[in-house]
């Protein structure tokens, strides 16, 4: 019941938040804009600053100079416009030549149904127009009381008063954040985290860092792209070149959409200033060319990872913020959604802002091989083991992801959330997908050449006549669960990893040493004996294992495989308690002691004995 209350308290604070944010937002985004104009003004404020001027006079010079530029450039655009409709008539004239005469075209085939249509439309609109027999018709006309001077004024300058108005208060909130940037700061951290200073001022810190750097480099980018634009426009001969480019770059703010919709209006246009096509093609490629290099090329290189969104978070927050906030809250999506995402990563209770909204993997890898073992479905799992392994090789993959992956299950087990049922699945899934990379050629040809893998953690591949005499046997290697299915699941993997490298081996099952079935586990031959298990809490049950291996082959070594274990102290303890030869906790260390005892001339780098530093972590 308290869980059902926790989940409507969250959803009414959420309504709540969304409401305030929708009827404040005449207030909020005056606000808003200009604490993002003076994150990007910031730096240029800084630079006055170590030129000596105060910091006073920096802000209101930079902030000044700043809008002149804006107002400078939306009286040119605003020529632009005017000059554009003034010409409309023009284009209009040019547009309808131009579709007559793709009207005729085939006026015989089937481009004449344009014209069809058009007739119809016609006859349709003289059928409206006619007015009924014997209703005379009284012609109505609007006139407007004639005012004064003053109301005529009135009538010119109310439009213009909240425009004005909303500029006039971010030039001010814009000069005062940046004159009281520091107090600013201090008074968030007292708000937000004074019991913890250095979490609250590491997240105002990191935010700052990201949103000038995206601020920048997006402004810089958009700039530059904007003025290819213009002079490409320019070139072709497109009219109005300036005000297309000035579309251009502030659409680009825009995630995804903005690059398309500043296409639209050039197209537009040379299809009306041309009878023929080459403009509109000359357009397109240069808006396509463009926007290709900037995207794929020029992007990567100066903005990086600096926003730290996943893309589905960038669409949803440009959704979301457009709904609330209109065209501004396009712009202003992603910085907001950054804003989140630092909030999320700093302050625990938001953190899943971070996992929600963030550019991070929602799970880790061994994580994700979890959950896909469980949901048998170990196509995914073998593509991301070809991903990993382009730089890695099999022995990381088995200590990075298949390790801890099998840790997880047996925390998950001991806890009681992981079901019998799910265990046997989970075992079977990762038999299923190692015997399938165990026949992956290009894991072997991988292994063989060692591509990109470091030198000192490449295991060899043994050939038959490399190996010692007591290692040609038909099984010369037993992996034996202690006690578990999920010891099965780590014998499977590491009977993988000595297959590619060379040694044949045999799994059996914790069944194998009950007692009750003395002739179930057949060791004869057996070179070496490893037991494997993930849980160190119950230690009897490879006490248990390791005694009943030594009554049954005393002539065989055996090698203690203890994935989970943490305490290289305890794992010298376990193998001389149970008087075992070799003793490690990963599989690496368990495949180079298995190596190094199969084929003399191959020495492991570490601790033959122990194998604790041979790549255990």
């Amino acid at each position: 019941m308290k869980s059902y209350s926790s989940v409507l308290n969250t959803l009414l604070v959420i309504v709540i938040i969304v409401a305030s944010l929708f009827l404040a937002r005449e207030v909020l985004l005056p606000i808003t804009l200009a604490a993002i104009l003076s994150f990007m003004l910031a730096p240029l404020v800084r630079a006055l600053q170590n030129l000596r001027l105060p910091r006073e006079l920096a802000a209101v010079s930079v902030v000044l100079l700043a809008f002149a530029a804006i107002f400078a450039l939306g009286t040119i655009t605003a020529r632009q416009v005017t000059e554009l409709a003034g010409n409309l008539p023009h284009y209009q004239a040019t547009i309808s030549a131009k579709i007559q005469r793709f009207s005729g075209i085939g006026e015989e085939g089937t481009a004449g149904t344009l014209k069809r249509a058009e007739e119809v439309i016609q006859d349709l609109g003289k059928e409206i127009s006619k007015k009924k027999v014997g209703q005379p018709l009284i012609p109505v006309e609007v006139h407007e009381p004639s005012g004064g001077p003053l109301q005529t004024l009135s009538r010119l300058i109310s439009p213009l008063l909240s425009p004005l108005a909303t500029t006039g208060l971010i030039v001010v909130f814009v000069i005062f954040i940046l004159i009281q940037r520091e107090d600013l700061r201090n008074r968030l951290i007292r708000i937000f985290g004074s019991t913890d200073i250095p979490h609250t001022t590491a997240a105002i810190d990191d935010a700052a860092h990201r949103l000038s750097r995206l601020f920048l480099a997006q402004f810089a980018i958009n700039a530059g792209f904007a003025t290819l634009i213009g002079l490409g426009l320019w070139s072709i001969g497109i009219p109005h070149a300036i005000l297309w480019a000035v579309l251009a770059g502030i659409l680009r703010f825009v995630p995804y959409l903005g690059a398309i919709l500043g296409l639209v209006f050039p197209v537009a246009l040379a299809a009306s200033v041309d009878p023929g096509w080459s403009k509109v093609l000359w357009t397109l490629g240069l808006f396509f060319s463009l926007e290709a290099v900037t995207g794929h090329i020029i992007e990567p290189i100066l903005k990086g990872r600096s926003t730290g969104l996943s893309p589905v978070a960038v669409v949803l927050a440009t959704t979301f913020w457009a709904w609330l906030w209109g065209p501004v809250g396009l712009v202003i999506a992603t910085p907001l959604t950054v804003i989140l995402v630092v909030l999320g990563r700093h302050v625990e209770a938001f953190k899943f802002l971070e996992v929600l909204l963030g550019d991070e993997p929602a799970l880790s890898e061994a994580q994700t091989f979890y959950q896909r073992m469980l949901a048998r479905d170990p196509i995914e799992a073998l593509e991301q083991a070809k991903s990993f392994m382009a730089t890695h090789s099999l022995s990381d993959y088995c200590d990075e992801i298949a390790r801890p992956a099998l840790i997880l299950a047996q925390k998950d087990a001991d806890r009681g959330v992981l079901e019998k049922e799910k265990i046997t699945i989970l075992r079977e899934s990762v038999g299923n997908l190692f015997i399938d990379m165990a026949h992956e050629q290009w894991l072997s040809k991988k292994e063989a050449h060692a591509v990109n893998i470091a030198p000192a953690t490449i295991l060899p591949i043994l050939e038959r006549d490399q190996l010692a005499s007591s290692w040609r046997s038909k099984n010369p290697l037993v992996l034996i669960a202690v006690h578990s299915e999920l010891d099965e699941a780590a014998a499977t993997v590491l009977a993988t990893l000595t297959e590619i490298h060379g040694i044949k081996a045999r799994v059996e099952s914790a069944a194998a040493l009950a007692a009750s079935n003395p002739a179930k586990l057949d060791i004869s031959g057996a070179a070496l004996i490893c037991l494997s298990s993930i849980d160190l809490k119950t230690p009897a049950h490879i006490h248990y294992a390791a005694r009943r291996i030594k009554n049954r082959a005393p002539q065989a070594k055996v090698l203690l495989g203890v994935w989970s274990a943490a305490d290289d102290e305890a794992l010298i303890d376990l193998k001389e308690a149970v008087n075992a030869d070799y003793v490690t906790r990963s599989f690496y260390g368990a495949a180079a002691i298995i190596l190094e005892g199969a084929a003399t001339a191959y020495r492991i780098k570490t601790t033959p004995e122990l194998s604790l530093a041979a790549k255990s972590s």
